[in-house]
């Protein structure tokens, strides 16, 4: 085989057939398996599973996608290891632009694209907010993200590594761990915005707020494990960890304020920081859609609020689990 598809399944009964039947009619002139890994379905994801030829199916107890993806990859028989989420659908030439890259023997892992058809406006903020990321990935030779909505690694350097962290018991963290880890020794990671997956993202403000809330929970373990890239990374923008501080900083000084009133100049400046660090994704969200470019400043703020809290929250716990 050239290369293993392998696709964590939990609970998918609405997606999966989309998912399977975009990596069927993949335009790709080489060998090629899928593999499903059921995670502990409780719903019809397996039936529908079922319904597709020549599709590989492993099962396991619940234990997350980390836990999942490993177990494909040690039953693969391809050379490159392809990972790809149960609610993406491949663009026609997503497996081919995946491989693309291993051309080049010094290449370990690609990272893939995101997009979306989606109109509703939650989902074209996301999808923004995503491709300003993007515009970080495509100025840079070599990330140390990648994460596994749509990535490949070449699968010797993968098992070597021992794939994904069990420690991350959702989907949080244990794709930028593995990147961090291949990096630091040497292993050049690549962004190929050609490898396209659809995705459907959340339309609810709510659902939006409560997937920054965990990403940024688990972050907490993520930093304990690469303390270093609390610095810098080559996917998180720092004008974010930018407004984190600046946020703290205003929310610090106005409650000093009570007490020192020179206090409140200090908070202003700190607001006036927030909103100058905010002004790069503006501009950039209003050339790609004017509503969400002229809204995202509150989004932004609501976004960067759940963010810390979720981090704090990480925190705390990690005094206990981590």
């Amino acid at each position: 085989m050239d290369a293993s598809i392998i696709v964590p399944v939990f609970n998918a009964e609405k997606t999966i057939a989309s998912c399977l039947t975009s990596l069927q009619n993949q335009n790709f002139s080489g060998k090629f398996e899928i593999i499903v890994v059921d995670d502990g379905s409780t719903d019809n994801s397996l039936n529908v599973v079922k319904n597709f030829k020549k599709i590989k199916i492993l099962k396991q107890k619940n234990s997350g996608p980390a836990v999942a993806r490993n177990f494909g990859a040690q039953k693969a028989s391809g050379k490159i290891i392809v990972f790809v989420d149960s609610d993406c659908v491949a663009s026609e030439y997503w497996l081919k632009e995946m491989l693309k890259p291993f051309q080049n023997p010094n290449v370990a892992g690609v990272q893939g694209a995101y997009k979306t058809k989606q109109k509703e406006f939650m989902a074209r903020f996301i999808q923004i907010e995503i491709e300003s990321r993007y515009e970080r990935l495509k100025r840079i030779k070599s990330t140390d993200w990648i994460g596994s909505y749509s990535a490949a690694y070449r699968k010797k350097i993968f098992l070597k590594e021992h794939g994904f962290s069990s420690d991350f018991k959702q989907a949080s963290g244990e794709d930028p761990e593995l990147s961090y880890k291949l990096n630091k020794k040497g292993h050049q990671l690549v962004f190929n915005s050609d490898a396209i997956v659809f995705h459907q993202h959340p339309v609810s403000f709510f659902h939006y707020l409560k997937k920054k809330f965990t990403h940024a929970y688990w972050r907490i373990l993520l930093y304990k494990k690469h303390s270093d890239k609390m610095v810098r990374d080559s996917y998180t923008p720092q004008t974010l960890k930018i407004q984190l501080f600046a946020i703290l900083a205003f929310i610090l000084f106005t409650f000093l304020s009570f007490f020192a009133p020179i206090a409140s100049f200090f908070g202003y400046l700190a607001l006036i920081l927030l909103v100058l660090s905010m002004l790069p994704f503006v501009f950039f969200a209003i050339s790609k859609d004017f509503a969400v470019g002229f809204l995202s400043p509150l989004l932004i703020l609501a976004r960067n609020f759940v963010f810390l809290t979720g981090l704090l929250t990480g925190f705390i716990s990690s005094q206990r689990r981590f």
